[in-house]
């Protein structure tokens, strides 16, 4: 009997052992088979957007920043924009962009240099979505060794877009031409199309830029003398015809005269919740004989973060003398609980010191109701100027960025010689 005991013991601690030891097997090579991850390798990655049987082509650099973690910047010309919320997970790639409800998805190939993908804006009526992929090491926008130019594009353009549904918007091209390499905008009544870069191969223009939330593709060629003709993509399927002729002297309508107060209204008035739930009115005491500017604007809208990223630093030199920014936000969704935490990313990543109120919808029509002393509301940003006693000195109707070259830097004369005016009275 003690024998047959000993015999159970025994088979008992060899099964034991062998247990632990195929479940340390088990463990060894599920470890020895588990691949490596994959990164998204530093380097400039030139990306291709699909849209509308068009490749329009941008460029992202990749590196690494002081923590070791990865980051990316969308170039478009002499901008950069920061992609700090990058993460990787097995062979997938998610690229946030930045401030904006967008990003990139994307299948990192086994050499890890190249991607392949979808690029997707949230947070709209119908699901918005464009493939893409990007090939590392390749820095050129275009063509590596694009045609030897033999147009010259540098100068002013009257331009005429021609939409898909018959309308017409007017514009001015504005492009500086170095050889082969070219880059430019395109100014309107209610802002301008922000960095374009590309190049001249031979005698065709082509120029492209993508923010993370707009995607632009434009060609053109003469068309006889000081003439152009060509065509413009816009995101997933927006398409115009464009014609320019070159005119030195070419201006827009006065963007300070676009929009302005019906008849019998010298104020505005409005009652908006800020981020923290909170009404904010221009009547509150923190507004009153102070001048205030009124930003109309939304978490969305590029044209808005060029201004909000003038309008930020300036509001820290300058509230001290009696000056005020209110930023009314119109954005994707008027709900509160959905609009405050994009316009909060907004406010974290351009370091906005001033009051950011959740105003409505961005459309247009609908933001006009909000405002009903406004004739309408053209375009984001609008920006109103209201000084000390409350009344309402002039309405400025869109922005012309730090991509419009010597138009932002008269924008910024002007902004700051109306603010020295309305401070000292």
């Amino acid at each position: 009997m003690l024998n047959f005991h000993f015999r159970i013991m025994k088979f008992s601690a060899f099964f034991k052992f062998y247990y632990k030891s195929l479940v340390l097997l088990v463990l060894l090579l599920a470890f020895a088979c588990k691949p490596e991850p994959k990164v998204l390798k530093p380097g400039m990655w030139r990306g291709i957007l699909n849209v509308s049987d068009q490749e329009l082509p941008f460029l992202m650099q990749v590196s690494q920043n002081d923590a070791g973690k990865t980051i990316a910047y969308l170039i478009n010309g002499e901008e950069k924009i920061l992609l700090n919320e990058i993460t990787i997970t097995g062979d997938s790639v998610n690229i946030p962009l930045h401030i904006f409800d967008a990003d990139l998805q994307a299948h990192i190939n086994d050499q890890q240099d190249g991607l392949k993908g979808k690029w997707t804006r949230y947070h709209l009526k119908e699901p918005y979505q464009v493939s893409f992929s990007a090939e590392l090491g390749k820095d050129y926008r275009f063509s590596k060794k694009p045609k030897e130019a033999t147009y010259n594009y540098t100068g002013k353009w009257d331009v005429v877009f021609k939409n898909s549904d018959g309308s017409e918007d007017q514009a001015i091209g504005v492009f500086e031409q170095q050889g082969n390499q070219l880059k430019g905008t395109f100014l309107s009544t209610t802002g301008d199309y922000r960095y374009l870069a590309g190049e001249v191969d031979n005698e065709e223009l082509r120029l492209s830029t993508f923010d993370g939330t707009h995607a632009y593709l434009f060609k053109a060629k003469p068309d006889g003398t000081e003439k152009l003709k060509g065509d413009f993509w816009a995101g997933k399927s927006g398409y115009a015809s464009w014609k320019g002729i070159r005119n030195e002297k070419a201006e827009l309508p006065s963007a300070d005269t676009l929009t302005y107060l019906k008849k019998g209204y010298r104020k505005i008035s409005f009652a908006f919740p800020d981020l923290n739930g909170k009404k904010v009115s221009l009547t509150d005491e923190k507004y009153r004989n102070k001048v205030v500017v009124v930003q109309l604007l939304g978490s969305w809208c590029p044209n808005c973060m060029d201004e909000t990223k003038f309008l930020a630093p300036f509001y820290e030199k300058n509230k001290n003398r009696g000056l005020e920014i209110i930023g009314l936000a119109y954005e994707q969704s008027p709900e509160f609980n959905q609009a405050k935490p994009r316009v909060e990313r907004m406010r974290d990543r351009l370091q906005v010191g001033y009051d950011l109120l959740i105003a409505g919808s961005r459309d247009k029509d609908e933001a006009a109701k909000t405002l009903p002393m406004l004739n309408h509301v053209l375009g984001f940003p609008t920006t109103i100027f209201i000084d000390k006693k409350g009344d309402v000195r002039k309405i400025h109707t869109g922005f012309s960025g730090p991509g419009t070259g010597k138009y932002y830097d008269e924008f910024v004369q002007d902004f700051n010689q109306t603010i020295d005016k309305l401070v000292k009275e």
